[in-house]
């Protein structure tokens, strides 16, 4: 196999005169000599050019940024700086979009189980809207209006029914869906019923989603077609048709650009009422190739006849994707950057599974070596956010580049933040 496919790297990714790659005009084995492995590098032009593609396809403050995928404190000021609201699915993201200046107004608030505490804060930080999952949290934001609380904007959010074809742990558009009122049975029109005659909602809108790295467009168009013939007969204000547009993370795949996807769902909305606004939500699609991720081989087993196993510094705890949803990825070598990868191996981490693999059949160019610094394209979406501190390994930092100026702007976690919510024993 040759070298590593450009359309999975950063855009500005470039092999320098030492055959080194380097992203935001920086050198990738320097940043790991800088800041160690695992690192999380990203490539900060990517990510701006991302939600400037989304703003100019769907319009500025139509674009709501699916925060889950990955979310700091630079992370959505970026987002909020390029004209994109930040959605918002815990009470903790919401802190998270608040603290970093963003205001509520910016922020919409996701959930399918979300605390009275939750949407008091939500209320109280005046978000721009809250997407309301289930009947029991129309209880609770009637709670909430009769001890004073201001009366909440809402869509509801509705499944449409649409299976897709990806990972049935993020498929949720179909009947059988933990989220959302099923347009099928009737749950649907109940809450509109229920909203429109409500003093303590606002109604402004219906909202769908219907699963997550989704690559096929007529997926999005047939869901958008349901949700416009809804919405025309409810003659809403406003119309959410989701996020979910898939990303490659290997060389074979290819999905559709963010301006492919707009041209999708406008034929689908063609036919909607013309006062009614359109919102989508891409998370994956703005941040997932924007970065990738550096490790350090630590020790390589070969089993004649078998196969050769390469572990690295990190694994589920920063990356944990093949583990939950078997997801596919490539490796290279950054001090070989344009080298055909001909060896074959699995790449695993360093936690005490034997699950803990990152890459089940990598490819890799011929003399690898202990100690040689590994990365892998396409980890910009759901690592950071769904690490973890499992066997107490400390998470990585996630380091900006831009210009040939890298900064940290999420810290290593140290050995002391590992016992830092520790109670001391009292007695």
């Amino acid at each position: 196999m040759s070298r590593i496919a450009k359309h999975l790297l950063p855009d500005s990714a470039r092999t320098n005169a030492l055959g080194h790659l380097e992203i935001g005009g920086c050198d990738l084995i320097s940043l790991a000599e800088k800041f160690g492995t695992p690192t999380f590098v990203y490539d900060e032009a990517h990510l701006r050019a991302r939600c400037q593609e989304a703003v100019r396809a769907f319009g500025k403050q139509r674009v709501v940024y699916a925060t889950k995928a990955f979310l700091c404190g630079a992370m959505a000021r970026l987002a909020y700086e390029e004209g994109l609201l930040l959605d918002v699915a815990t009470g903790g993201e919401l802190f998270v979009a608040l603290n970093a200046g963003v205001p509520g107004s910016a922020c919409v608030l996701h959930g399918n189980n979300k605390s009275i505490e939750e949407l008091k804060m939500a209320l109280d930080a005046d978000v721009q809207h809250i997407v309301v999952d289930n009947f029991d949290e129309l209880d609770r934001l009637d709670a909430l209006h009769a001890s004073g609380a201001k009366r909440a904007r809402v869509q509801l959010r509705i499944t449409p029914g649409v299976a897709v074809h990806t990972h049935e742990f993020v498929s949720t558009g179909q009947d059988d869906s933990k989220f959302g009122f099923n347009l099928r049975n009737g749950d649907a029109q109940r809450a509109v019923d229920r909203v429109r005659s409500s003093a303590s909602v606002e109604f402004v809108g219906i909202h769908c989603h219907i699963g997550s790295n989704v690559f096929a467009a007529e997926n999005f168009t047939q869901a958008a077609q349901i949700m416009v013939d809804f919405a025309n007969q409810l003659g809403v204000d406003e119309l959410t048709l989701g996020g979910g547009l898939g990303v490659a993370y290997i060389e074979a795949e290819h999905a559709p650009t963010i301006t492919q996807w707009a041209e999708s769902l406008a034929a689908a909305t063609a036919k909607l009422n013309k006062t009614t606004k359109v919102f989508v939500e891409p998370g994956r699609a703005i941040v997932a190739s924007a970065a990738v991720t550096l490790y350090r081989i630590g020790s390589i087993k070969q089993l004649p006849g078998i196969r050769t196993y390469v572990a690295v510094d990190g694994g589920m705890s920063d990356n944990p994707r093949p583990v939950l949803y078997d997801s596919g990825y490539e490796a290279f070598l950054p001090a070989r950057a344009d080298a055909d990868r001909t060896e074959r191996a699995r790449v695993v981490g360093k936690h005490c599974e034997s699950g803990d693999v990152l890459i089940n059949d990598a490819t890799l160019p011929s003399g690898y070596a202990v100690g040689d610094v590994l990365a892998t394209p396409v980890t910009g979406a759901y690592g950071h956010s769904m690490g973890s501190n499992y066997n107490k390994v400390t998470r990585p930092p996630v380091v900006f580049v831009r210009d040939g100026v890298a900064r940290v702007v999420v810290r290593r976690e140290t050995y002391s933040d590992l016992v830092s919510l520790d109670v001391a024993d009292s007695v």
